[in-house]
């Protein structure tokens, strides 16, 4: 299969270069993504500049201090969409990334359109409250964020002096800000997805997001150069384009984003299989032609750089970037000599990282094979997004002879589990309280139990599977769900696994060793994250848009 065409469905030609389910939705690995081409921001930057998209700022209401309003506006070929931001003169005592928080140096609304002065003032008088505010439907995103101090500080310090910052301090942080949420699809008032789920431009999965936080660093950006002007004067310098690009958005993420993908089985099995169907073209190609191995070397140059800009005190990260250092040079002494004589020389390189690298190597391995190869993988970003109303339907016609072959074909994972076992059921997720967002608690030494969430699919599966047992084959789950409708979930997962091979992870979700941010890095290469930096098993910080083009220099040749 060659070109960038729309091929959904597994294509016959490349089966033999596929990996497995089995082999792919593990923990460990999913918690080693890098991100590819395909993640959703760099989809996003390259529909706008293959449509030629138009960015301006037509309002920049900013005082000495650094406070008031702004929109940002991306003007497409059907629609508009508006980044409202709102700055603040947040105390340095009130600044926390924790999300019960209550004040932020900066606030933002991505409007549906070009606000007026009257959406402009209701917003002001909302969007900085948050969650304690109201906002409508013609809002598609709610966010916030907070200054890295020492580097905001640092660069309005020096231009305004009309020096550039420190690179060391620059690739020290990577961000002049970081957002501590961003919200969309439906939360707090704003449009459902439904509203925008037809609109060409918006499609792939999280594109209003991923555009909200373009125009967050753009802000950032135009902030600090706003107030060293203020501070210096004439004598005030503007960021330098290397240094400019150079800095990303940051972003702090907790626990509440770890139940995604086990929430969304269809649409993490679409993300899953156009990865794993990108691989498998790229490994069937015969031959390598001279400028897709330039383009790869190219790709490691990157690569390796922005590794070198990882830093973490977890002593989990600091070994797996021990691994992927030590990876990425191995990568590079492989590539001296490669392509060798023969065909399918992608597929050899990748047998031999299987064979020698570890889960970090072999997933930077992946993202590095993916990245010379737009024309032939790229178009299966458009198999990403997924209508998940109608996978909720049950067939009630299924019978419980059918319902036990799909168990032990596609759950034996799950079935091998020993849950009596007190290890392997240490842990239980729950939903906060006061903040409505998943938790995760210890089973054998706090409370609640009992107000315990349905996330460990492969329990569920055991419970399922154990009360068909000796059940009359022919019998359909209709009937069984009218005696013990409990099991209507595990059931419809069931289903849904049968047609969407990727779309259980397949580990254990309440072990003692299960870590949460293993789901989090999965979610967060999809979206292009790069920094990873986790500060527990529970909270991780990344940066967005790092080295990628501003929405002012935005044109034909500025490739993503």
């Amino acid at each position: 299969m060659t070109g960038s065409a729309v091929e959904c469905g597994a294509a016959s030609d490349v089966a033999a270069f596929r990996r497995t389910p089995d082999q792919v939705m593990r923990l460990a690995r999913m918690g080693s993504a890098h991100p590819t081409r395909l993640s959703f921001l760099r989809q996003m930057l390259r529909r706008m500049q293959a449509e030629n998209w138009r960015f301006d700022r037509p309002v920049w209401q900013i005082d000495a201090k650094g406070v008031g309003r702004a929109v940002y506006r991306a003007i497409g070929p059907v629609r508009t969409y508006s980044l409202v931001a709102f700055a603040h003169d947040l105390p340095d005592d009130m600044r926390s990334d924790r999300v019960i928080a209550t004040a932020w140096d900066a606030t933002f609304a991505m409007f549906d359109g070009d606000p007026s002065e009257a959406d402009l003032d209701r917003l002001a008088a909302n969007v900085p409250l948050q969650e304690a505010g109201r906002i409508t439907p013609h809002e598609l995103a709610l966010s916030r964020a907070n200054r890295s101090v020492r580097l905001f500080g640092h660069v309005v310090d020096q231009l305004s002096q009309g020096k550039q910052p420190d690179p060391a301090e620059i690739a020290s942080v990577g961000y002049l800000m970081r957002t501590t949420a961003v919200y969309g699809a439906g939360k707090f008032g704003a449009a459902d997805r439904d509203v925008i789920a037809d609109r060409d431009e918006v499609s792939a999965p999280f594109q209003v997001e991923m555009l909200t936080v373009w125009h967050i660093r753009a802000f950032c950006a135009d902030l600090v150069e706003h107030l060293a002007a203020v501070k210096g004067g004439a004598r005030a310098a503007r960021l330098d384009p290397a240094t400019r690009r150079a800095l990303g958005v940051g972003n702090s993420t907790g626990l509440g984003m770890a139940p995604f993908l086990v929430r969304h089985p269809v649409l993490l099995n679409n993300w899953m299989m156009a990865r794993e169907e990108a691989l498998a073209r790229v490994r069937a190609q015969p031959f390598a032609p001279a400028r897709d191995v330039t383009a790869l070397h190219m790709a490691l140059q990157s690569f390796t750089a922005n590794a070198e800009l990882w830093h973490s005190s977890h002593p989990i990260q600091i070994a797996k970037l021990a691994d992927l250092h030590a990876d990425l040079d191995r990568i590079a002494a492989r590539l001296k000599g490669w392509p060798e004589a023969g065909t399918h020389p992608w597929n050899t390189l990748w047998l031999w990282g299987e064979a020698t690298l570890s889960l970090e190597g072999q997933e930077a391995l992946l993202a590095l094979l993916l990245e010379p190869h737009g024309d032939l993988i790229d178009g299966l970003g458009e198999c990403m997004s997924a209508d998940e109303v109608q996978s909720q339907r049950i067939d009630g016609a299924m019978t419980i002879a059918a319902l036990r072959r799909s168990l032990q074909q596609d759950y034996g994972w799950a079935l091998a589990i020993d849950f009596t076992d007190p290890a392997n059921t240490a842990r239980f997720w729950y939903v906060s309280e006061e903040k409505l967002e998943p938790r995760l608690g210890e089973r054998h030494e706090e409370p609640g139990a009992d107000l315990e969430q349905p996330l460990c699919i492969a329990r569920l599966v055991q419970a399922l599977n154990t009360r068909i047992d000796g059940l009359d084959g022919a019998g359909s789950v209709a009937a069984f769900l009218m005696q013990h409708p409990e099991h209507r979930f595990a059931l419809r997962r069931v289903q849904i696994m049968a047609r969407r091979p990727f779309a259980e992870v397949r580990d254990n979700l309440i072990a003692a060793d299960m870590l949460p941010i293993d789901l989090m890095r999965c979610k967060l290469a999809f979206f292009g994250a790069s920094r990873f930096d986790p500060r527990s098993d529970k909270w991780v910080r990344i940066s967005l848009f790092q080295d990628m083009p501003y929405p002012e220099d935005f044109n034909p040749r500025a490739a993503p």
